[in-house]
C-alpha cells in the first residue's frame, strides 16, 4: 500500500525547468514536498526521497495525510494513535 501511495503521489508531481537550467518539482497538496536539482532524473529521485521522509514524519506524528488516487495512508497513522 505504501508503494502504491508513493507512486500515486509522484504521478501528480509538477516539474519545471528554472531560468538557471535546474529542475524544480513539487506535488500539489503536499506542503513542503519539493526538490531542485541539475537534471530532471535527479530531481525526480530527490522528490521521491523527500516524499518518503515527509510521509514517515506524518505517520509518526499522527498528522493528517492527503488521500490520493483513492488511497488513504491516514488509516495507518490513526490506528497507532
Amino acid at each position: 500500500m505504501f508503494s502504491e501511495y508513493l507512486q500515486a503521489a509522484l504521478s501528480h508531481a509538477e516539474y519545471k525547468q528554472l531560468e538557471d537550467t535546474t529542475w524544480f518539482a513539487e506535488i500539489p497538496g503536499f506542503p513542503g514536498v519539493w526538490a531542485n536539482s541539475g537534471t530532471v532524473e535527479t530531481c525526480r529521485s530527490e522528490l521521491r526521497e523527500v516524499l518518503e521522509e515527509w510521509l514517515i514524519l506524518k505517520l509518526r506524528d499522527h498528522d493528517p495525510i492527503p488521500k490520493i488516487g483513492g488511497l488513504d495512508l491516514d488509516i495507518l497513522g490513526s490506528e497507532a494513535a
